[in-house]
Order: structure tokens, then sequence, then C-alpha cells
């Protein structure tokens, strides 16, 4: 594609018009677009998905673990024996501790479900406090050093995992809170980065393939661990998970730079390309960021609401699905890793997918960034609320169940083009810092949602798991409305830079 009559979604066009204005305003001359197989953009790309992958393995590898670390997690006490039993499963499917204790040497914990569920919401409690702070410096110095070193902090952090639970429950908490405060900047550096390497016409393919990395990591992750508890025992899960990571930090600090002036390996055409498309928008913020005007932005609000509540329904499925699985389905636990892992496997499929038909329609200019940021946030936010009310119906049908997780997760990886997209859409120089504080806002239903299905599903009974995913589903279903309402594509006027700022009173 020749940007022979290009336009920078970075425009500094009138506010009425930036949103539709085509989508490069500075003439390139005869540049053309270089390839995309093998560029360093792309190779980028493929470093951050298999960082986030990792990075994924890391979160949720506990959720999984859990059903193998804990004593006698169907075992509970008489009052809740007849609930166990309201969806009876296979004799040799009610033991799913059998397939631990087997195993000579290997710790198990008498945890209650509230233990439980504070010790898989520890991991956002840390991650709170670092997604603000984060996205600021890496968009004032670069992500590179951010985001390789919030996943090798955490990846050390997680081979010490077995010795913090022998150690007792609150040693546990501590170490998880300490991972989330590691891996915290890691999506803002993320963002960062792209708003130095992303051309405007690629960015939601380039983004949403280096963040679907997560689905992908969640989905290797979860059979995987399932796996490794039943063959080798659960302390063998952290320490794999934990050495992944430290060698995927080592290729990352070998192979990548912070923006294409300083890659050593990357083409002139390449570099120029970039450059050029992405403009002054492309360059770091200095010490000191518009925060009034971030405080009082309503575009930024509404990317806030609407990512809260699309997390809520994802964070409760991440931490508590194979729990679900165990108390109520009665799957084995390598049954219960596998179909825990199914949703995000189509997760990951239509969320890349999302990112491609974006940009297609964009450079055809057959919608505006507004209409295709809200079309498919209310796609991936409202159908996926429509599947969690029938999952609440499917009652003691694993299949059923099953099925209509995994066509909510699936259709969620839609709102990967919409809303989580849209902080560079509105402030790109900023958009490390803004991530980081949707981030944080986003972070509060992980610290939450465990704790709620904790107690909404302390009997394990078939009528909580049903209020846990209605609940789920009208928080998903008022972010979609939300964001229809109060979303837009248009740069802000506050994101401007002086060169823009100068073009605008020019012209």
């Amino acid at each position: 594609m020749a940007l022979n009559r290009g336009y920078s979604i970075n425009s500094s066009a009138d506010d009425q018009d930036s949103d539709t204005a085509p989508l490069l305003e500075r003439e390139v001359g005869k540049t053309t677009v270089p390839p995309k197989c093998c560029s360093v953009r792309c190779n980028l790309a493929a470093m951050m998905f298999f960082g986030f992958a990792v990075v994924y393995g890391l979160r949720v590898n506990l959720s999984v673990a859990m059903v193998a670390m804990v004593n006698g997690t169907n075992d509970q006490p008489s009052s809740n024996s007849n609930v166990s039993n309201e969806c009876p499963g296979p004799s040799h499917t009610l033991d799913n501790n059998s397939q631990s204790s087997d195993q000579p040497g290997i710790p198990r914990y008498p945890w209650s479900p509230e233990t439980q569920g504070m010790l898989l919401g520890a991991f956002f409690f840390g991650y709170l406090f670092t997604q603000v702070p984060g996205g600021y410096l890496s968009g004032r110095f670069g992500g590179s050093l951010f985001l390789g070193g919030g996943v090798l902090g955490t990846a050390v952090l997680t081979l010490l995992t077995p010795l913090s639970a022998q150690l007792g429950a609150k040693w546990l908490f501590a170490l998880r809170a300490l991972e989330g405060f590691g891996e915290g900047v890691t999506f803002p550096a993320m963002m960062a980065m792209w708003s130095r390497w992303a051309p405007p016409l690629e960015r939601a393919r380039l983004m949403t393939f280096s963040g679907a990395g997560s689905n992908f990591g969640a989905f290797v992750a979860l059979p995987l661990t399932g796996l490794i508890c039943h063959t080798l025992g659960w302390p063998a899960v952290f320490y794999s998970c934990g050495g992944a990571g430290c060698l995927w930090a080592l290729a990352w600090f070998l192979l990548v730079s912070d923006e294409p002036r300083t890659h050593p390996r990357i083409s002139d055409r390449e570099k120029d390309y970039i450059i050029t498309s992405i403009g002054s928008q492309g360059t770091p913020h200095g010490w000191s960021v518009p925060l009034v005007s971030m405080l009082f932005s309503v575009p930024l609000w509404a990317i806030i609401v609407s990512q809260m509540c699309s997390n809520w329904s994802y964070y409760t499925l991440l931490t508590s699905l194979p729990i679900y699985m165990d108390t109520v389905l009665h799957f084995d636990l390598q049954q219960n890793s596998f179909l825990s892992a199914l949703p995000y496997l189509f997760g990951w499929l239509f969320s890349v997918g999302s990112g491609v038909l974006a940009d297609e329609l964009l450079e055809r200019e057959l919608l505006s960034i507004t209409a295709i940021r809200k079309i498919f946030t209310f796609i991936g936010l409202f159908l996926p609320a429509v599947f969690l009310v029938a999952v609440g119906f499917s009652g003691c049908s694993g299949a059923m169940a099953v099925t209509f997780l995994t066509l909510s997760s699936a259709f969620g990886g839609f709102s990967a083009a919409g809303v989580f997209l849209n902080q560079i859409d509105i402030a790109p120089r900023y958009a490390g810092m803004l991530l980081g504080i949707t981030n944080t806002f986003g972070t509060i239903p992980g610290v939450l949602a465990p704790i709620v299905v904790g107690y909404l599903t302390k009997d394990h009974s078939v009528t909580g798991w049903r209020h846990v995913f209605w609940l789920s589903a009208g928080v998903s279903a008022f972010g979609a409305v939300v964001y229809v309402i109060f979303g837009t594509g248009k740069i802000q006027s506050w994101a401007r830079t002086d060169e823009e700022s100068d073009t605008d009173t020019h012209n």
C-alpha cells in the first residue's frame, strides 16, 4: 500500500474533523510501506506476544495449581456435602485431590474458599500501584527496560512460590502482591513503545497481536499447569513458569530497542516510514503532563469505566473458572485445566482477527476511528454479557457451560480493537501513562472479583455461581453502554504537541 494520500491518525485537524480526516497529514513523497514480513516492527510484536504469554502464564498458574494445593477442595464439612452433589460427576472425578496426594512429599494446605479468593486476588493488590508510574516513566524514557524488567522480576519471584506457600498463606499473599507490583508496569510500557513504533494504519493489528499473547498464555498455561500438577506436582508449575520468564527477558534485552531511531538492525526504509507516519507524536513527552485536563476528560473516563467493566468478567473467569470446573461441574484436574483454557483460545483468535479487520476498515475509509472503536467495544462487551447470562442457566450441563463460556470469551476478543486501543487514539504521546491510569482502575475488579466470588460461592452451589455469572454480565453490559455514549477516537486538544498546535494556528 503506497502512502500517496496518507494522513496521520495523529493529525492536527480541527476536533470536529479529525476523526474522519484522511489518514496521513504529512506528505511522505514516494515512500511506500516496507514489507511487513520479518520487519523489525513485526518482530517486536512477536516478542511482545510471547512476553505477554509468559506474563499471563505467571499470572494464572496459581488458579489451576490451587486445586492441587488445597487439602479437600471437595471434602467440605458435612453441611456442604449435599450441595456438592447438585451436579454429580463420575465417581473418579469426585476425588480430584487423589491425583496430587499420591505424590509423596508434596504439601497440601487447608485453605478455605475465602482464603483462596484472597490469595487469587493478592496479585492485583500489588498490580494497582505501579501502573501509573510505569506508564509515566515509559513515556518519558522508553518502555523496553520497564517491560523486560517487569517480566524478569515477576519470574524470579514466581520461583519462590513453593517456599512462601510452605511458610503460610500470609507469606504467599505477600509474594503474589509483589509479583503484581513488578508486573504492573508491563502493559503501560507496551503502550508507550507502540506509540513510537506503530504506524497509524498498522496500529490495531500490531497492538492486538502483541496483546493477544495474554489470551494465548492463558490458553497454554492452564492445561500445561494441570499436566505438570498431575505428573510432577504443583511446585514444578512455578519453577517452570519462572524459568520461562527469565529466558524470555534475556532475549528481550538482547533484541529490542525503545524506538526506531535507536534500533541497530532496522533498515533505513522502515525507520523512515515509521518516523514519518507517526510524526511528532512519536517523541517522548516531557516531565510535566496535563493531569488536570486528563482528570476532566470525558473520553478518558469512558475508557476507564468500560475497561473496569470488561475486566470484571475477564478476571472473574481468569482467577475462578478452574474452581467452578472443580467444585460444581466436577471435572478432574486435567479436564479442568483444558476446559478452563478453551475460552482463551477463541479469545486469542478473535482478538487478533479484530485487529486486522479494524485496520482494513480504517484503511479503506469505510468507518471513522470513533465508529470502529464503538462498534468493536459494543460487540466485545455486550455479546459476552449475553453468553454469561446463558452460563447461569446451563445448570449442571458441563457441555453447555463450556460452550457459552467459550463464546463469551471469543466475542470478548473484539474489544481488543475497541476500547483497549483507545488511549493511543486520543493522546498518542501520553498513551503509556493513560494506559497506566485506565489499567489502575481496571485492576480494581481483579482485587474485588475473586473475593466476591469466594463470598457468593461459599456453599459451592449452582445458584451461587449463577449469581457470579449474572453479576459479571450486568457489569459488562453497563460498560458497553457507557462507551457507546461517551467514547471517541479523536485526538484530544490537551494531547497535541506544540508543532501540531502551531500548524492549527496557521491553518
